[in-house]
């Protein structure tokens, strides 16, 4: 099931993102694990609870079924600080999700783990120029005061869905402390991504671990999407401060379902490729360009492989 290093960790905590609204999980576990030049520490196998739906066809040939990977990556801290693990989950199983918590929680303790903390987004009804506040909550009593910082909105009420919060119901019914960390977005874009959800979570969590992390890369790419959303909003409220009339629910803009690089791209994206498996800070900036030109689940694989040995 699983396949892992045996280095002794100091202290360590677990990070653990699946996909889901905003890319607000995703998205700040793969620059907290690129930033701090992560390597691979295990790979947990879950092919029983995926699968198969459809198969991809390219130049007429069928490819090989490729069900959805989980993986476990590790941050040696310097100078006898805690060390960090991040778990990588590209898909949430459809079935078994509780039993595969139980697993994850129990290969955490042979790590020596001493708390979890998963990564979620919460939609609201706030504007995309708005700040992103964080909300939290915890698995006991000593965690919950914890959260009491003017940073953190305690989530007093309410449900996490998915396994951002089974993962935690789980570590609670093993006695693993856990938080959650919700990073606040506008539903109105919940199916975009929207990086000052993922910037906000990050600060919060740097600060609770004690961890340093340039988060000048993500605030950037936080500020142009809050531009551009922005727009949007003052675009459709003058539409209705004008009261237009036209009827657009038939409207739709056919997507694309192979993405079509140019040379010029593919050619940039292998030249970020090797930049970045020379210094894996710079992955980051590779996974914004595949993100951008929508072919991140094309390389998805050969990204992570950049984290597989220690730097």
């Amino acid at each position: 099931m699983l396949n892992a290093t045996q280095d002794k960790l100091n202290r360590p905590w677990l990070v653990a993102v699946w996909p889901g609204m905003g890319h607000v999980a995703l998205s700040a576990g793969y620059y907290l694990m690129s930033k701090l030049g992560m390597h691979q520490l295990a790979e947990f196998s879950a092919n029983e609870l995926f699968d198969v739906d459809f198969v991809v066809v390219n130049k007429g040939r069928i490819q090989p079924t490729q069900r959805p990977r989980s993986r476990l990556f590790v941050w040696k801290a310097p100078d006898g600080k805690r060390d960090i693990v991040v778990f990588i989950g590209e898909a949430q199983p459809p079935m078994g999700k509780y039993s595969f918590c139980e697993k994850l929680i129990d290969f955490a303790r042979d790590l020596g783990v001493e708390r979890i903390v998963t990564f979620a987004a919460m939609a609201t009804e706030m504007r995309p120029d708005h700040e992103c506040r964080v909300f939290a909550a915890g698995t006991d009593e000593e965690l919950v005061r914890e959260l009491d910082e003017p940073s953190l909105h305690r989530l007093d009420e309410g449900h996490i869905g998915g396994l951002n919060g089974i993962l935690l119901a789980a570590a609670a019914d093993k006695g693993m402390p856990g938080i959650c960390l919700l990073g606040e977005m506008p539903h109105l874009f919940a199916q975009l991504p929207f990086p000052n959800a993922s910037l906000a979570v990050l600060r919060a969590f740097s600060e609770m671990a004690g961890v340093q992390l340039d988060l000048a890369e993500l605030e950037q790419q936080g500020k142009s999407m809050e531009q551009k959303l922005t727009e949007i909003v003052n675009n459709l409220q003058g539409r209705v401060e004008q009261q237009e009339s036209r009827d657009r629910e038939d409207e739709f803009t056919p997507l694309s379902t192979e993405p079509r690089l140019s040379e010029e791209n593919e050619q940039h994206i292998e030249n970020l490729f090797r930049e970045a498996s020379e210094d894996r800070s710079k992955a980051y900036e590779l996974k914004n360009e595949l993100d951008r030109l929508d072919v991140f689940k094309d390389y998805e694989d050969r990204f992570l492989d950049l984290f597989k040995k220690e730097p």
